[in-house]
């Protein structure tokens, strides 16, 4: 019990967190204080780029195994099984009708980038070893939750209709194409290419983090101020409940895998997070009727600060990577 109370202390006083919370306690006081859309939009090709691109040299160093192939397939499977979980436990314990329900859940199936990046600046910070290929699986998980929550929002209300350009939307989507691009590069040019950027990627890395969370911070408190009313108590506690849950499936498909624990809680991570990027992106599209207030209230405005908070350590805990 101490020990989890100390890595709980530990990564709540980490610099990143901090920044994050005071994002969230600025919104909330209606502060004034904002980043400009600009910085913030080059702010995220940054880290994405960075995370990619290191991903794609340690694939380059390991090589490629079946052990990445498996786990891609594992991480495809979790986004697709996902937001019927997530379905499940809006019905059981929410008010929501189907057509919402199923884009809320289509959220719960994807991933949030910025949460994986910020667990994997944890486990860097610590030494603790991670597979570096999870940045792959992270870009794979993004697609078959919007296809499994369409599945359910065309079987609760018939009327829906599916576009058929959305799969080429959500492929070409900026994030998922400069993360793989990266991955890519990364494993191309390896350690060599690694050395040519490091001051570039490795150094700044942190500060750059930090700025990106306090403007996350301040987004998810005002995401939370602005639709306060839309947010029942069924549906705050499942924007607690069900990363936890997501976390706890990653669990056992790391185990199974057999990634070292620093894997496993990155997979967890992953499992346990919510899409606020592209999967907003795609109900906009597709389901244009569902309330954008609920679905990205939930995952950027709870959910989110959640898994920073306490969820992050908690899966720390779990997969033994403290």
């Amino acid at each position: 019990m101490e020990s989890a109370l100390a890595l709980l202390a530990s990564n709540l006083l980490a610099p990143t967190i901090l920044f994050f919370v005071l994002g969230l306690i600025a919104a909330i006081a209606r502060s004034d204080l904002s980043i400009p859309a600009s910085a913030a939009k080059v702010m995220s090709i940054y880290l994405l780029f960075a995370i990619g691109f290191k991903g794609g040299v340690s694939v380059a160093d390991s090589g490629v195994s079946g052990l990445l192939l498996t786990s891609l397939l594992a991480g495809a499977l979790l986004s697709f099984v996902l937001p019927f979980v997530a379905w499940i436990l809006l019905r059981a314990m929410t008010r929501l009708d189907p057509l919402n329900a199923a884009a809320v859940a289509g959220h719960y199936g994807s991933i949030s980038i910025v949460t994986f990046v910020t667990a994997t600046s944890l486990l860097e910070s610590q030494g603790i070893y991670s597979e570096g290929f999870l940045v792959a699986v992270a870009a794979v998980m993004e697609v078959p939750a919007i296809m499994s929550a369409l599945w359910l929002a065309a079987r609760g209300t018939p009327d829906t209709p599916l576009d058929s350009s959305l799969l080429r939307n959500i492929i070409g989507n900026g994030s998922i194409v400069l993360l793989v691009g990266s991955f890519v590069i990364g494993m191309i040019t390896g350690t060599d290419g690694l050395a040519q950027i490091e001051p570039f990627i490795i150094l700044p890395f942190t500060g750059v983090l930090c700025i990106f969370l306090l403007d996350m911070g301040l987004s998810a408190g005002r995401s939370l101020l602005e639709h306060r009313r839309e947010i029942s108590p069924g549906l705050l506690a499942f924007g607690c409940v069900m990363p936890v849950v997501g976390s706890l499936l990653g669990w056992i498909c790391g185990q199974v895998l057999g990634l070292t624990p620093g894997g496993v809680f990155l997979l967890m991570t992953l499992s346990g997070s919510a899409s606020y990027i592209a999967v907003p992106a795609a109900m906009r599209i597709a389901l244009p009727e569902a309330k954008s207030g609920i679905y990205l209230s939930l995952s950027l405005g709870v959910t989110f600060p959640f898994n920073l908070t306490l969820g992050l350590p908690l899966y720390m805990m779990i997969a033994g990577a403290s």
